[in-house]
């Protein structure tokens, strides 16, 4: 029987959208692994490392060449609506009026386990270099410091959006516990953008890039002045015009689109939208075709140099990221003092990493920096950290549940404006 390129995509659709839901529903993994993970795991499974091994026939059959391209579209405009209400979201503001305290805990928290995770990149070139192919794990227009960088960041990350989905899940979202780690991590992802613009810069092109962000600084400026004069209904359709114009530029010049798509969100104010309709937005772009995205991650997964190798890696790197996250949160709690159990906390909620981390090693694949070994094995990573979060959070939190009300201690540069507010954050 004959089946068109259409009814082979609904197919796709049909697998993607049903069998994660039916894992999470049937075996109730929503405390280790909300929906969100287990979708990202499906597209691990789904995809040529597994599904394709085992039946590549029915793998060939349905995700071809044109249902491939077909998903592929659908996920980066996903992934840039994605990227771009957490540029939105973010709030530096209240950083910046906490910015002693929030700067130390999120340099730390950001800067050891990149520490931690450059050095084990640094080792598994060393093994490979032993090997005689390190062409393994970097790719054909990657450089050394650009892998070594690039995997420790990976390590690094904090993925704010899954985050927050974490914290109400826990009911501290908007407690002054939560607005504290949302601050730390809110600054996190300013720097993650930063560093993937430096591993990006492009010295052919580096006219290029300096040109789109002259242009783009100039623009940002109108299109704020635009969004304030324009109706709230109307806001939504310009911000989607911004951030298709914003990906393009940013891609052209050498950058990335999602380089571009974070920008144009994070030049934006939260308050030019109902908060309400921002998180529905949200939402609905999880459920409706963030699951595409995950999908074509999978896909680019792979065990080519061994599936041994691959999980020492993301072991190696797991160890890393959790330890170097841990040992900075920790050490920040030391140097402000803070009381027993609250660095252990905000440490464990910091582990979340999937999307973000996921978005991060995609653009270094695109950019054929690092492989797709190196690319699964942090991809495993990343999925093994978020999965630890809630279980190790949720019973300390019963444990020292004074913590959760608890705001930030004033530090010197601070306290004037603390004081000021009516309600401590």
């Amino acid at each position: 029987m004959h089946m068109g390129v259409t009814e082979i995509f609904l197919i796709a659709m049909l697998i993607i959208l049903s069998v994660p839901f039916l894992v999470w529903r049937v075996f109730k993994t929503d405390y280790y692994a909300p929906l969100v993970v287990v979708q990202i795991i499906g597209g691990i499974l789904l995809g040529p490392g597994v599904l394709g091994a085992v039946f590549p026939g029915y793998y060939h059959f349905v995700f071809n060449t044109q249902v491939i391209g077909a998903l592929n579209g659908i996920a980066w405009w996903a992934v840039m609506i994605f990227v771009f209400v957490a540029g939105i979201e973010l709030d530096l503001k209240k950083a910046w009026t906490h910015r002693g305290e929030t700067a130390t805990t999120a340099g730390l928290a950001l800067g050891t386990p990149l520490l931690f995770g450059a050095l084990a990149a640094f080792g598994i070139l060393l093994f490979a270099v032993q090997a005689g192919d390190v062409s393994q794990w970097i790719g054909p227009k990657g450089h050394s410091w650009q892998f070594v960088l690039g995997i420790g960041m990976a390590c690094a990350v904090t993925a704010l959006p899954i985050l927050v989905l974490f914290m109400d899940k826990l009911g501290i979202l908007r407690q002054p516990l939560g607005q504290r780690i949302l601050r730390y991590a809110s600054l996190d992802d300013v720097a993650i953008w930063g560093v993937l613009a430096l591993i990006l810069l492009d010295w052919e092109r580096v006219g290029r890039q300096l040109g789109f962000l002259l242009a783009f600084a100039v623009a940002a400026f109108l299109v704020r002045r635009l969004m304030r004069a324009v109706k709230p209904g109307d806001r939504w359709y310009i911000a989607l015009i911004w951030l298709a114009a914003s990906g393009f530029a940013a891609d052209w010049s050498g950058l990335h689109f999602m380089v571009g798509a974070f920008l144009s969100g994070a030049v934006l104010d939260a308050d030019l939208f109902d908060q309400k309709k921002m998180d529905l937005f949200r939402d609905h772009i999880l459920l409706a075709i963030m699951p595409v995205f995950f999908l074509s991650t999978g896909l680019r997964t792979t065990w080519e140099m061994g599936g041994v190798a691959v999980f020492v890696a993301a072991g190696v790197l797991l160890v890393a990221s959790v330890g170097g996250k841990l040992a900075g949160i920790h050490i920040a709690g030391h140097i402000l003092k803070w009381e027993k159990g609250e660095a252990s906390i905000i440490g464990w909620l910091l582990q979340t990493k999937a999307l973000i981390m996921i978005i991060f090693v995609n653009i270094l694949l695109d950019k054929q920096i690092i492989t797709s070994g190196a690319f699964t094995a942090t991809l495993l990573m990343a999925v093994a950290s978020t999965m630890l979060s809630i279980p190790m959070v949720a019973p300390k939190l019963k444990r020292y549940a004074s913590l959760i009300n608890k705001a930030a201690a004033e530090t010197q540069d601070a306290p004037k404006a603390i004081a000021a507010e009516a309600d401590p954050v």
